[in-house]
């Protein structure tokens, strides 16, 4: 069975001015931008951490009010 062009829809047919083909490309180009709104937000999240973590390591080694190193390993352990 053959088909005639008035079967044929305007995407498959190929006219680009039609409003199905226009709805086609701006949901195509609607599903790429919110690609790439999560692959910013997933990026921007490691980089927080990344961030975070350096922050906390530099507070880390300052020394406490007293002049003192921190002391590592004993925090939260009585001595006696």
């Amino acid at each position: 069975m053959r088909l005639s062009l008035g079967m044929a829809c305007p995407v498959c047919f190929g006219d680009a001015n039609a409003p199905m083909t226009i709805a086609a490309n701006n949901g195509i180009w609607f599903m790429l931008a919110i690609v790439a709104v999560m692959l910013t937000a997933f990026a921007s999240f490691f980089i927080y951490l990344i961030r975070r973590g350096r922050l906390a390591a530099r507070q880390a080694d300052v020394p406490d009010a007293g002049g003192f190193p921190p002391r590592r390993g004993q925090e939260g352990t009585v001595q006696c």
